[in-house]
Protein backbone atom coordinates (compact mmCIF):
# COMPACT_ATOMS: atom_id res chain seq x y z
CA UNK A 1 0.00 0.00 0.00
CA UNK A 2 2.82 2.43 0.88
CA UNK A 3 4.43 1.81 -2.50
CA UNK A 4 1.13 2.44 -4.28
CA UNK A 5 0.53 5.68 -2.39
CA UNK A 6 4.07 6.85 -3.16
CA UNK A 7 3.60 6.17 -6.84
CA UNK A 8 0.37 8.20 -6.80
CA UNK A 9 2.11 11.10 -5.10
CA UNK A 10 5.17 11.08 -7.27
CA UNK A 11 3.05 10.97 -10.38
CA UNK A 12 2.13 14.58 -9.58
CA UNK A 13 5.66 15.83 -9.29
CA UNK A 14 9.07 16.30 -10.93
CA UNK A 15 12.27 18.15 -10.06
CA UNK A 16 14.62 18.65 -12.99
CA UNK A 17 15.33 22.34 -13.50
CA UNK A 18 14.94 24.42 -16.57
CA UNK A 19 17.49 25.43 -19.13
CA UNK A 20 19.88 27.92 -17.60
CA UNK A 21 20.21 31.54 -18.59
CA UNK A 22 23.44 32.22 -20.41
CA UNK A 23 23.74 35.86 -19.37
CA UNK A 24 25.68 36.63 -16.20
CA UNK A 25 22.67 37.65 -14.15
CA UNK A 26 20.02 36.24 -11.87
CA UNK A 27 18.13 33.59 -13.84
CA UNK A 28 14.55 34.36 -14.79
CA UNK A 29 11.88 33.36 -12.31
CA UNK A 30 9.92 31.20 -14.73
CA UNK A 31 11.41 27.71 -14.50
CA UNK A 32 10.03 24.71 -16.36
CA UNK A 33 10.44 21.13 -15.25
CA UNK A 34 12.62 19.21 -17.68
CA UNK A 35 12.61 15.50 -18.38
CA UNK A 36 14.03 12.97 -15.98
CA UNK A 37 17.49 11.65 -16.90
CA UNK A 38 17.41 8.77 -19.33
CA UNK A 39 17.67 5.48 -17.49
CA UNK A 40 16.24 6.76 -14.21
CA UNK A 41 12.99 5.51 -12.77
CA UNK A 42 9.89 7.45 -13.79
CA UNK A 43 8.98 9.92 -11.05
CA UNK A 44 6.39 12.06 -12.79
CA UNK A 45 6.82 15.81 -12.53
CA UNK A 46 8.29 16.50 -9.12
CA UNK A 47 8.71 20.24 -8.69
CA UNK A 48 11.37 21.91 -6.58
CA UNK A 49 10.66 25.01 -4.44
CA UNK A 50 11.89 27.39 -7.15
CA UNK A 51 9.63 25.74 -9.68
CA UNK A 52 6.64 25.84 -7.33
CA UNK A 53 7.02 29.49 -6.30
CA UNK A 54 8.47 31.42 -9.28
CA UNK A 55 9.13 35.04 -8.46
CA UNK A 56 8.44 34.63 -4.76
CA UNK A 57 11.36 32.20 -4.50
CA UNK A 58 13.81 34.65 -6.05
CA UNK A 59 12.48 37.52 -3.92
CA UNK A 60 13.02 35.55 -0.72
CA UNK A 61 16.44 34.16 -1.60
CA UNK A 62 17.93 37.24 -3.27
CA UNK A 63 16.39 39.44 -0.58
CA UNK A 64 18.20 37.42 2.12
CA UNK A 65 14.96 37.13 4.07
CA UNK A 66 16.61 34.32 6.03
CA UNK A 67 20.26 34.14 7.07
CA UNK A 68 20.49 30.61 5.69
CA UNK A 69 19.31 29.98 2.13
CA UNK A 70 18.32 26.47 3.14
CA UNK A 71 15.55 27.73 5.44
CA UNK A 72 13.06 28.63 2.71
CA UNK A 73 13.60 25.52 0.56
CA UNK A 74 12.97 23.35 3.63
CA UNK A 75 9.80 25.24 4.63
CA UNK A 76 6.39 23.59 4.20
CA UNK A 77 3.64 25.65 2.50
CA UNK A 78 0.35 26.04 4.34
CA UNK A 79 -1.65 26.51 1.13
CA UNK A 80 -1.34 25.46 -2.46
CA UNK A 81 1.34 27.35 -4.42
CA UNK A 82 -1.23 29.06 -6.64
CA UNK A 83 -3.00 30.47 -3.58
CA UNK A 84 0.24 31.70 -2.01
CA UNK A 85 1.52 33.21 -5.26
CA UNK A 86 -1.76 35.03 -5.86
CA UNK A 87 -1.64 36.51 -2.35
CA UNK A 88 1.99 37.56 -2.82
CA UNK A 89 1.25 39.29 -6.12
CA UNK A 90 -1.67 41.17 -4.55
CA UNK A 91 0.25 42.27 -1.49
CA UNK A 92 3.88 42.74 -2.52
CA UNK A 93 3.48 46.32 -3.82
CA UNK A 94 1.29 47.54 -0.99
CA UNK A 95 2.79 50.09 1.45
CA UNK A 96 4.49 48.47 4.41
CA UNK A 97 4.60 44.99 2.87
CA UNK A 98 6.91 42.74 4.93
CA UNK A 99 8.18 39.79 2.92
CA UNK A 100 9.44 37.86 5.94
CA UNK A 101 6.11 38.27 7.71
CA UNK A 102 4.34 37.09 4.54
CA UNK A 103 6.49 33.97 4.31
CA UNK A 104 6.05 33.24 8.02
CA UNK A 105 2.28 33.50 7.62
CA UNK A 106 2.12 31.19 4.60
CA UNK A 107 4.84 28.61 5.39
CA UNK A 108 5.81 26.43 8.33
CA UNK A 109 9.51 27.17 8.77
CA UNK A 110 11.95 24.47 9.84
CA UNK A 111 13.28 24.57 13.38
CA UNK A 112 16.62 26.34 13.53
CA UNK A 113 19.58 24.32 14.80
CA UNK A 114 17.88 20.93 14.77
CA UNK A 115 16.48 19.17 17.82
CA UNK A 116 17.17 21.06 21.10
CA UNK A 117 19.70 19.07 23.09
CA UNK A 118 21.76 19.86 26.18
CA UNK A 119 25.10 18.03 26.37
CA UNK A 120 26.22 16.46 29.62
CA UNK A 121 29.99 16.90 29.46
CA UNK A 122 30.47 15.32 32.88
CA UNK A 123 28.96 12.05 31.63
CA UNK A 124 31.80 11.68 29.15
CA UNK A 125 32.38 11.35 25.46
CA UNK A 126 31.04 7.83 25.02
CA UNK A 127 27.79 8.69 26.79
CA UNK A 128 27.43 11.71 24.50
CA UNK A 129 27.96 9.55 21.40
CA UNK A 130 25.40 7.02 22.59
CA UNK A 131 22.86 9.78 23.25
CA UNK A 132 23.38 11.40 19.84
CA UNK A 133 22.11 8.33 17.99
CA UNK A 134 18.70 9.14 19.47
CA UNK A 135 19.02 12.89 18.97
CA UNK A 136 19.85 12.54 15.26
CA UNK A 137 17.36 9.73 14.58
CA UNK A 138 14.28 10.37 12.47
CA UNK A 139 11.30 8.05 11.97
CA UNK A 140 10.35 6.68 8.59
CA UNK A 141 8.81 9.25 6.28
CA UNK A 142 6.34 7.10 4.34
CA UNK A 143 4.34 8.26 1.37
CA UNK A 144 1.78 10.81 2.54
CA UNK A 145 -1.95 10.26 2.71
CA UNK A 146 -3.53 11.04 -0.70
CA UNK A 147 -5.96 13.24 1.20
CA UNK A 148 -3.07 15.51 2.16
CA UNK A 149 -3.38 18.03 -0.67
CA UNK A 150 -0.20 19.88 0.33
CA UNK A 151 2.08 16.84 0.29
CA UNK A 152 3.25 17.40 -3.32
CA UNK A 153 4.58 20.83 -2.38
CA UNK A 154 6.97 19.88 0.43
CA UNK A 155 10.59 19.39 -0.48
CA UNK A 156 11.24 16.44 1.88
CA UNK A 157 11.09 13.11 0.01
CA UNK A 158 9.61 9.98 1.59
CA UNK A 159 11.81 7.24 3.06
CA UNK A 160 10.31 3.92 4.18
CA UNK A 161 12.61 3.22 7.13
CA UNK A 162 14.06 5.24 10.06
CA UNK A 163 17.24 7.18 9.36
CA UNK A 164 19.79 9.59 10.87
CA UNK A 165 20.42 13.19 9.86
CA UNK A 166 23.88 14.76 10.15
CA UNK A 167 22.69 17.52 12.52
CA UNK A 168 22.30 21.30 12.61
CA UNK A 169 20.93 22.77 9.37
CA UNK A 170 21.04 19.35 7.71
CA UNK A 171 17.54 18.04 8.41
CA UNK A 172 17.47 15.20 5.89
CA UNK A 173 19.52 12.12 5.11
CA UNK A 174 22.76 12.69 3.16
CA UNK A 175 24.34 10.09 0.96
CA UNK A 176 28.06 9.91 1.67
CA UNK A 177 27.69 11.21 5.22
CA UNK A 178 25.61 8.15 6.04
CA UNK A 179 28.38 5.61 5.44
CA UNK A 180 30.63 7.18 8.04
CA UNK A 181 27.73 7.50 10.45
CA UNK A 182 27.04 3.81 9.88
CA UNK A 183 30.57 2.93 11.00
CA UNK A 184 29.57 4.17 14.44
CA UNK A 185 26.21 2.40 14.35
CA UNK A 186 28.03 -0.87 13.67
CA UNK A 187 30.31 -0.23 16.65
CA UNK A 188 27.30 0.62 18.83
CA UNK A 189 25.55 -2.64 17.94
CA UNK A 190 22.67 -0.93 16.18
CA UNK A 191 22.35 -3.49 13.43
CA UNK A 192 18.69 -2.85 12.69
CA UNK A 193 19.27 0.85 12.05
CA UNK A 194 22.26 -0.10 9.90
CA UNK A 195 19.94 -2.20 7.75
CA UNK A 196 17.20 0.44 7.74
CA UNK A 197 19.56 3.07 6.33
CA UNK A 198 20.83 0.67 3.65
CA UNK A 199 17.22 -0.18 2.76
CA UNK A 200 16.42 3.51 2.40
CA UNK A 201 19.21 3.98 -0.12
CA UNK A 202 18.07 0.90 -2.05
CA UNK A 203 14.58 2.45 -2.07
CA UNK A 204 15.95 5.73 -3.45
CA UNK A 205 17.77 3.89 -6.25
CA UNK A 206 14.60 1.99 -7.12
CA UNK A 207 12.48 5.16 -7.09
CA UNK A 208 14.77 7.67 -8.79
CA UNK A 209 17.32 5.52 -10.62
CA UNK A 210 20.15 6.83 -8.42
CA UNK A 211 20.87 7.92 -4.85
CA UNK A 212 20.32 11.68 -4.56
CA UNK A 213 22.56 14.02 -2.60
CA UNK A 214 19.81 13.99 0.05
CA UNK A 215 16.10 13.28 0.31
CA UNK A 216 14.93 16.69 -0.87
CA UNK A 217 13.30 17.58 -4.18
CA UNK A 218 15.98 20.20 -4.85
CA UNK A 219 18.69 17.50 -4.65
CA UNK A 220 17.22 15.34 -7.40
CA UNK A 221 19.67 16.54 -10.04
CA UNK A 222 22.81 15.06 -8.48
CA UNK A 223 24.23 12.26 -6.39
CA UNK A 224 27.25 12.23 -4.07
CA UNK A 225 30.39 10.08 -3.71
CA UNK A 226 29.04 6.53 -4.28
CA UNK A 227 29.55 4.80 -0.94
CA UNK A 228 26.52 2.51 -1.28
CA UNK A 229 28.73 -0.51 -2.06
CA UNK A 230 30.69 0.21 1.11
CA UNK A 231 27.41 0.30 3.05
CA UNK A 232 26.42 -3.09 1.67
CA UNK A 233 29.86 -4.47 2.50
CA UNK A 234 29.50 -3.16 6.05
CA UNK A 235 26.12 -4.85 6.38
CA UNK A 236 27.52 -8.06 4.90
CA UNK A 237 30.17 -8.08 7.64
CA UNK A 238 27.32 -8.06 10.16
CA UNK A 239 24.93 -10.46 8.42
CA UNK A 240 26.85 -12.47 5.82
CA UNK A 241 27.32 -12.49 2.04
CA UNK A 242 23.63 -12.95 1.45
CA UNK A 243 23.39 -9.17 1.73
CA UNK A 244 25.38 -8.86 -1.51
CA UNK A 245 22.60 -10.72 -3.28
CA UNK A 246 19.84 -8.82 -1.50
CA UNK A 247 21.20 -5.45 -2.61
CA UNK A 248 22.63 -6.54 -5.93
CA UNK A 249 19.80 -4.97 -8.01
CA UNK A 250 20.35 -1.63 -6.27
CA UNK A 251 24.11 -1.85 -6.78
CA UNK A 252 23.60 -2.60 -10.47
CA UNK A 253 21.17 0.32 -10.81
CA UNK A 254 23.64 2.70 -9.23
CA UNK A 255 26.35 1.47 -11.58
CA UNK A 256 24.07 2.09 -14.58
CA UNK A 257 23.50 5.64 -13.36
CA UNK A 258 27.20 6.42 -13.15
CA UNK A 259 27.99 4.74 -16.49
CA UNK A 260 24.98 6.09 -18.42
CA UNK A 261 25.94 7.00 -22.00
CA UNK A 262 29.33 5.26 -21.88
CA UNK A 263 28.68 2.89 -24.78
CA UNK A 264 28.03 5.70 -27.28
CA UNK A 265 30.87 7.91 -26.10
CA UNK A 266 33.73 8.62 -28.49
CA UNK A 267 37.38 8.81 -27.35
CA UNK A 268 38.30 12.19 -25.91
CA UNK A 269 34.69 13.08 -25.08
CA UNK A 270 32.49 13.18 -21.98
CA UNK A 271 28.76 12.81 -21.33
CA UNK A 272 27.23 13.49 -17.95
CA UNK A 273 29.23 11.43 -15.46
CA UNK A 274 31.40 9.47 -17.93
CA UNK A 275 34.67 10.41 -19.64
CA UNK A 276 36.20 8.31 -22.39
CA UNK A 277 39.91 8.91 -22.67
CA UNK A 278 41.73 9.08 -26.01
CA UNK A 279 42.94 5.53 -25.27
CA UNK A 280 39.34 4.35 -25.09
CA UNK A 281 39.45 3.77 -21.31
CA UNK A 282 36.43 4.88 -19.29
CA UNK A 283 36.63 6.97 -16.14
CA UNK A 284 34.10 9.17 -14.35
CA UNK A 285 33.59 12.71 -13.16
CA UNK A 286 31.18 14.51 -10.85
CA UNK A 287 28.12 15.99 -12.53
CA UNK A 288 24.78 17.67 -11.84
CA UNK A 289 21.97 17.62 -14.38
CA UNK A 290 21.14 21.29 -13.78
CA UNK A 291 22.93 24.44 -14.91
CA UNK A 292 20.93 26.75 -12.63
CA UNK A 293 21.98 28.16 -9.23
CA UNK A 294 21.60 25.70 -6.37
CA UNK A 295 18.26 26.42 -4.72
CA UNK A 296 19.62 25.97 -1.20
CA UNK A 297 22.44 28.46 -1.94
CA UNK A 298 20.70 30.54 -4.58
CA UNK A 299 21.83 34.04 -3.60
CA UNK A 300 25.42 32.90 -3.07
CA UNK A 301 25.56 31.24 -6.49
CA UNK A 302 24.03 34.21 -8.33
CA UNK A 303 26.48 36.61 -6.66
CA UNK A 304 29.45 34.33 -7.37
CA UNK A 305 28.44 33.93 -11.04
CA UNK A 306 28.50 37.70 -11.47
CA UNK A 307 32.10 37.76 -10.21
CA UNK A 308 33.19 34.88 -12.43
CA UNK A 309 34.47 35.32 -15.99
CA UNK A 310 32.67 32.14 -17.04
CA UNK A 311 29.24 32.07 -18.67
CA UNK A 312 26.70 31.72 -15.87
CA UNK A 313 25.35 28.34 -16.98
CA UNK A 314 28.86 26.88 -17.17
CA UNK A 315 29.75 28.30 -13.77
CA UNK A 316 26.61 26.91 -12.16
CA UNK A 317 27.27 23.49 -13.64
CA UNK A 318 30.77 23.38 -12.16
CA UNK A 319 29.49 24.60 -8.78
CA UNK A 320 26.77 21.98 -8.70
CA UNK A 321 29.23 19.26 -9.70
CA UNK A 322 31.44 20.30 -6.79
CA UNK A 323 28.41 19.93 -4.53
CA UNK A 324 27.94 16.43 -5.96
CA UNK A 325 31.53 15.66 -4.92
CA UNK A 326 30.79 16.56 -1.30
CA UNK A 327 33.82 18.90 -1.40
CA UNK A 328 31.97 22.17 -1.73
CA UNK A 329 34.22 23.97 -2.03
CA UNK A 330 37.94 23.28 -2.42
CA UNK A 331 40.93 24.54 -4.35
CA UNK A 332 41.08 21.09 -5.99
CA UNK A 333 38.28 22.25 -8.29
CA UNK A 334 39.77 25.65 -9.18
CA UNK A 335 41.64 26.63 -12.32
CA UNK A 336 45.03 28.30 -12.53
CA UNK A 337 43.50 31.73 -11.81
CA UNK A 338 42.42 30.47 -8.40
CA UNK A 339 39.23 31.22 -6.51
CA UNK A 340 35.68 30.05 -6.94
CA UNK A 341 35.25 32.02 -10.17
CA UNK A 342 37.74 29.71 -11.89
CA UNK A 343 35.94 26.51 -10.85
CA UNK A 344 36.28 23.67 -13.38
CA UNK A 345 34.87 20.59 -11.63
CA UNK A 346 33.46 18.84 -14.68
CA UNK A 347 36.81 19.13 -16.47
CA UNK A 348 38.43 16.91 -13.84
CA UNK A 349 38.59 13.14 -13.45
CA UNK A 350 38.63 12.85 -9.64
CA UNK A 351 40.78 10.28 -7.87
CA UNK A 352 38.26 9.61 -5.11
CA UNK A 353 35.25 9.04 -7.36
CA UNK A 354 37.05 6.53 -9.53
CA UNK A 355 38.34 4.59 -6.53
CA UNK A 356 34.76 4.36 -5.27
CA UNK A 357 33.54 3.12 -8.65
CA UNK A 358 36.38 0.60 -8.73
CA UNK A 359 35.07 -0.65 -5.40
CA UNK A 360 31.54 -0.78 -6.82
CA UNK A 361 32.74 -2.85 -9.78
CA UNK A 362 34.62 -5.22 -7.49
CA UNK A 363 31.57 -5.52 -5.22
CA UNK A 364 29.39 -6.39 -8.21
CA UNK A 365 31.97 -8.99 -9.22
CA UNK A 366 31.81 -10.54 -5.76
CA UNK A 367 28.00 -10.50 -5.82
CA UNK A 368 28.11 -12.36 -9.14
CA UNK A 369 30.47 -14.94 -7.66
CA UNK A 370 28.16 -15.44 -4.68
CA UNK A 371 25.27 -15.88 -7.12
CA UNK A 372 27.23 -18.55 -9.01
CA UNK A 373 27.71 -16.46 -12.15
CA UNK A 374 31.45 -16.60 -12.92
CA UNK A 375 31.17 -15.01 -16.36
CA UNK A 376 29.53 -11.89 -14.91
CA UNK A 377 32.09 -11.85 -12.12
CA UNK A 378 34.91 -11.86 -14.69
CA UNK A 379 33.24 -9.06 -16.67
CA UNK A 380 32.99 -6.75 -13.66
CA UNK A 381 36.52 -7.64 -12.57
CA UNK A 382 37.78 -6.73 -16.04
CA UNK A 383 36.02 -3.36 -15.83
CA UNK A 384 37.58 -2.72 -12.43
CA UNK A 385 41.04 -3.71 -13.67
CA UNK A 386 40.76 -1.42 -16.68
CA UNK A 387 39.65 1.46 -14.45
CA UNK A 388 42.54 0.86 -12.05
CA UNK A 389 45.10 0.80 -14.87
CA UNK A 390 43.77 4.00 -16.43
CA UNK A 391 43.41 5.85 -13.14
CA UNK A 392 46.89 5.01 -11.87
CA UNK A 393 48.45 6.01 -15.18
CA UNK A 394 46.74 9.40 -15.18
CA UNK A 395 46.64 10.35 -11.50
CA UNK A 396 50.01 9.23 -10.15
CA UNK A 397 52.57 12.04 -10.04
CA UNK A 398 55.90 10.30 -9.49
CA UNK A 399 57.69 13.57 -8.86
CA UNK A 400 55.26 14.71 -6.17
CA UNK A 401 54.69 11.19 -4.85
CA UNK A 402 50.96 11.77 -4.84
CA UNK A 403 47.69 10.85 -6.54
CA UNK A 404 46.08 13.91 -8.12
CA UNK A 405 42.97 14.68 -10.14
CA UNK A 406 43.36 14.67 -13.92
CA UNK A 407 42.11 17.43 -16.23
CA UNK A 408 40.74 15.48 -19.20
CA UNK A 409 40.29 18.61 -21.33
CA UNK A 410 43.84 19.88 -20.85
CA UNK A 411 45.23 16.31 -20.69
CA UNK A 412 47.32 16.99 -17.64
CA UNK A 413 47.27 16.33 -13.91
CA UNK A 414 46.14 18.97 -11.49
CA UNK A 415 48.94 20.49 -9.43
CA UNK A 416 46.72 20.64 -6.32
CA UNK A 417 47.45 18.02 -3.67
CA UNK A 418 44.58 17.07 -1.38
CA UNK A 419 43.58 14.17 0.85
CA UNK A 420 41.69 12.71 -2.10
CA UNK A 421 45.13 11.23 -2.76
CA UNK A 422 44.63 8.67 0.03
CA UNK A 423 41.69 6.95 -1.72
CA UNK A 424 43.91 4.63 -3.81
CA UNK A 425 45.36 3.38 -0.52
CA UNK A 426 41.99 3.00 1.21
CA UNK A 427 40.60 0.99 -1.72
CA UNK A 428 43.75 -0.98 -2.51
CA UNK A 429 44.62 0.40 -5.96
CA UNK A 430 48.07 1.78 -5.06
CA UNK A 431 51.27 -0.24 -5.39
CA UNK A 432 53.29 -0.70 -2.19
CA UNK A 433 55.87 1.77 -3.51
CA UNK A 434 53.21 4.38 -4.25
CA UNK A 435 51.64 3.86 -0.83
CA UNK A 436 55.02 4.39 0.83
CA UNK A 437 55.47 7.68 -1.03
CA UNK A 438 51.96 8.85 -0.06
CA UNK A 439 52.64 7.94 3.57
CA UNK A 440 55.83 9.99 3.52
CA UNK A 441 53.94 12.91 1.98
CA UNK A 442 51.23 12.70 4.62
CA UNK A 443 53.78 12.79 7.40
CA UNK A 444 55.85 15.60 5.88
CA UNK A 445 53.09 17.89 4.62
CA UNK A 446 49.59 17.04 5.81
CA UNK A 447 50.04 15.84 9.40
CA UNK A 448 49.41 18.58 11.96
CA UNK A 449 48.61 18.82 15.66
CA UNK A 450 44.96 17.85 15.24
CA UNK A 451 45.21 15.39 12.37
CA UNK A 452 45.47 15.70 8.59
CA UNK A 453 44.90 18.84 6.53
CA UNK A 454 42.36 18.52 3.73
CA UNK A 455 44.69 20.31 1.31
CA UNK A 456 47.91 22.30 1.48
CA UNK A 457 46.26 25.58 0.47
CA UNK A 458 44.55 28.09 2.76
CA UNK A 459 41.78 29.60 0.62
CA UNK A 460 38.96 30.22 3.14
CA UNK A 461 37.10 27.35 1.47
CA UNK A 462 35.99 24.73 3.96
CA UNK A 463 37.54 21.79 2.09
CA UNK A 464 41.03 23.28 2.27
CA UNK A 465 43.60 23.99 4.98
CA UNK A 466 43.46 24.42 7.90
CA UNK A 467 40.36 22.22 8.13
CA UNK A 468 40.20 18.49 8.74
CA UNK A 469 37.16 16.27 8.16
CA UNK A 470 36.27 12.96 9.79
CA UNK A 471 35.70 10.93 6.58
CA UNK A 472 39.08 11.86 5.15
CA UNK A 473 40.89 11.15 8.42
CA UNK A 474 39.24 7.73 8.53
CA UNK A 475 40.09 6.81 4.93
CA UNK A 476 43.69 7.92 5.42
CA UNK A 477 43.95 5.80 8.58
CA UNK A 478 42.36 2.84 6.82
CA UNK A 479 44.60 3.22 3.77
CA UNK A 480 47.79 3.48 5.81
CA UNK A 481 46.81 0.41 7.81
CA UNK A 482 46.10 -1.52 4.62
CA UNK A 483 49.69 -0.90 3.49
CA UNK A 484 51.29 -1.78 6.84
CA UNK A 485 52.00 1.82 7.87
CA UNK A 486 50.45 1.27 11.28
CA UNK A 487 52.54 3.73 13.34
CA UNK A 488 51.56 6.65 11.10
CA UNK A 489 47.92 5.50 11.02
CA UNK A 490 47.90 5.36 14.82
CA UNK A 491 49.42 8.84 15.05
CA UNK A 492 46.71 10.29 12.82
CA UNK A 493 43.99 8.50 14.78
CA UNK A 494 45.37 9.61 18.14
CA UNK A 495 45.65 13.27 17.11
CA UNK A 496 42.16 13.33 15.61
CA UNK A 497 40.53 11.65 18.63
CA UNK A 498 42.39 13.95 20.99
CA UNK A 499 41.16 17.02 19.08
CA UNK A 500 37.55 15.77 19.07
CA UNK A 501 37.72 15.03 22.79
CA UNK A 502 39.27 18.41 23.63
CA UNK A 503 36.60 20.35 21.77
CA UNK A 504 33.86 18.27 23.38
CA UNK A 505 35.28 18.91 26.85
CA UNK A 506 35.32 22.64 26.12
CA UNK A 507 31.99 23.02 24.30
CA UNK A 508 29.91 19.87 24.71
CA UNK A 509 29.84 19.57 20.92
CA UNK A 510 31.04 17.21 18.21
CA UNK A 511 31.43 19.28 15.09
CA UNK A 512 31.15 18.91 11.33
CA UNK A 513 34.82 19.83 10.78
CA UNK A 514 37.85 20.94 12.80
CA UNK A 515 40.85 23.23 12.45
CA UNK A 516 43.72 20.73 12.69
CA UNK A 517 46.45 23.37 12.35
CA UNK A 518 45.16 25.58 15.18
CA UNK A 519 43.31 23.12 17.45
CA UNK A 520 42.09 25.85 19.81
CA UNK A 521 40.32 27.72 17.00
CA UNK A 522 36.95 26.74 15.51
CA UNK A 523 37.01 25.58 11.89
CA UNK A 524 35.82 28.12 9.34
CA UNK A 525 35.13 28.68 5.67
CA UNK A 526 32.14 27.62 3.66
CA UNK A 527 28.72 29.13 3.11
CA UNK A 528 27.22 28.52 6.56
CA UNK A 529 28.28 28.56 10.24
CA UNK A 530 30.04 25.61 11.86
CA UNK A 531 27.50 22.84 12.54
CA UNK A 532 27.05 20.71 15.63
CA UNK A 533 25.79 17.13 15.62
CA UNK A 534 27.53 15.61 13.77
CA UNK A 535 26.78 12.27 12.16
CA UNK A 536 30.00 11.38 10.40
CA UNK A 537 32.18 12.84 13.14
CA UNK A 538 30.34 10.67 15.66
CA UNK A 539 30.60 7.52 13.58
CA UNK A 540 34.31 7.86 12.84
CA UNK A 541 35.12 8.86 16.41
CA UNK A 542 33.42 5.81 17.94
CA UNK A 543 35.10 3.56 15.39
CA UNK A 544 38.52 4.97 16.26
CA UNK A 545 37.86 4.90 20.00
CA UNK A 546 36.97 1.22 19.82
CA UNK A 547 39.97 0.41 17.66
CA UNK A 548 42.42 2.20 19.94
CA UNK A 549 41.16 0.91 23.28
CA UNK A 550 41.45 -2.68 24.54
CA UNK A 551 38.24 -4.69 24.30
CA UNK A 552 36.59 -5.20 27.70
CA UNK A 553 37.30 -8.52 29.41
CA UNK A 554 34.38 -10.93 29.35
Amino acid sequence: MRRLLLCCLLGLLHCWPAQAQTENAAPKSTVKAAEAPTGSASVGKLLSPRQLFPGLFEAVQLGHVFADGKTFVDAAPRQRPATILAAWRREKNQPGFDLKAFVTAHFDLPAEGGVPFQSNIAAGLRHHLDTLWTVLARPAAPAPDPADSLAPYRSLLPLPKPYLVPGGRFREVYYWDSYFTMLGLAEAGKGQLLKDITDNFAFLVARYGFIPNGNRSYYLTRSQPPFFARMVQLLAQERGNGELLRYRPALEAEYRYWMQGADALKPGAAARRVVRLPTGALLNRYWDDSDQPREESYAEDVAAARRSQQPAAQFYRHVRAAAASGWDFSSRWFGSAGGLGSIQTTDLVPVDLNCLLYNLEMTLAEAARVAGQPAQARAYTAKATARKTALLALSWDAKAGWFQDYNWRQRQRSAVRTLAGVFPLAFGLATPEQAARVGAGLKANFLKTGGLLTSLSETKQQWDAPNGWAPLQYLAIEGLGRYQQRPLADTVAHRWVRLNARVFAQTGQLLEKYDVLHPHRPAGGGEYPLQDGFGWTNGVLLRLLNRSEPAPQK
